[in-house]
């Protein structure tokens, strides 16, 4: 069975309906019955909070719902992988030009539209809204932002939480005006790209997130897979080794640099040890 029909099968072995679902998710009627009438996909679960919720209250295995729309969106996925990527939702792309530094906007503009949705356009795009669903995500879990957020757009909680979901479940193929509106607008202030090196920094809206400025860069890898990346990704494997690490200490951990040397998961291991020793720093004491 897929998501859609466990879900409803679940209600009426229970003897709910869809209202009550919505209400155990925090989200409204009309979400759901998008979800279990097919209308919408259901969100990747990396992108969501729903499924534990739903599993809960429909008396699920952890994690069953999560197994059905893995294998669901790996068939979606298998069939895009065959089309040929059409050009950005034009208001999208407009967004992004006028948010770039002045200096490079004109010769970023000459890159766009000589080769749309190219190389370029798609990295940029992509870590662009990376980066804002990254902030939206973790906004997910505070309430008093939500209510906020809610009361400033004129929606109920349950709406805005919809809202976030669907705009964390988006790509750039299919960025809407309302995601620009609500989200990439007024969170992005400007961003600005080497085109030689490809160094992109980015500048998030100040008063809106605390951490603002966000630096990306593109650099030659070893050619077998004991890069720094792939040995980070294999200490990020093992919960043993990083212990519940936090966003920010991976993006630590994702700044250092070693001069053509290969670190491995162990190197790793120590360094997240070092950046949690209080002993390892000087005391604040202006603060």
């Amino acid at each position: 069975m897929d998501f859609a029909t466990t879900v409803r099968a679940r209600l009426e072995t229970l003897g709910y309906g869809q209202k009550d679902l919505a209400q155990a998710v925090q989200v409204t009627d009309s979400y759901i019955s998008q979800l279990l009438t097919r209308r919408k996909a259901p969100p990747d679960r990396d992108r969501t909070d729903i499924y534990p919720k739903m599993e809960a209250f429909l008396q699920l295995e952890p994690g069953e719902l999560e197994r059905l729309v893995d294998l669901a969106r790996t068939e979606e996925l298998r069939r895009k992988l065959g089309q040929t990527p059409e050009p950005m939702f034009k208001e999208f792309r407009n967004l992004v030009l006028r948010k770039c530094a002045p200096a490079t906007r004109d010769d970023v503009r000459v890159v766009f539209e000589g080769r749309p949705f190219g190389t370029l356009e798609q990295l940029i795009t992509r870590k662009l809204l990376e980066v804002v669903q990254r902030v939206a995500r973790q906004e997910l879990d505070s309430e008093d932002w939500m209510q906020l957020a809610a009361r400033v757009g004129g929606r109920s909680h349950e709406e805005m939480r919809v809202i976030v979901l669907e705009f964390l479940d988006t790509d750039v193929l299919h960025v809407s005006n309302d995601n620009c509106i609500a989200f990439l607008d007024p969170l992005v202030q400007s961003w600005d790209i080497d085109l030689k090196s490809l160094r992109l920094d980015i500048t998030l809206s100040h008063g809106l997130v605390e951490d603002t400025h966000r630096t990306f860069t593109y650099v030659e890898g070893a050619p077998d897979g004991d890069s720094p990346d792939s040995a980070l990704a294999e200490f990020l494997g093992n919960p043993d080794l990083h212990d519940g690490v936090t966003e920010e200490e991976i993006r630590l951990l994702r700044c250092q640099r070693f001069d053509g040397k290969r670190p491995n998961k162990l190197y790793y291991y120590r360094a997240l040890q070092n950046l949690r020793d209080p002993l390892h720093f000087h005391e604040d004491k202006n603060a």
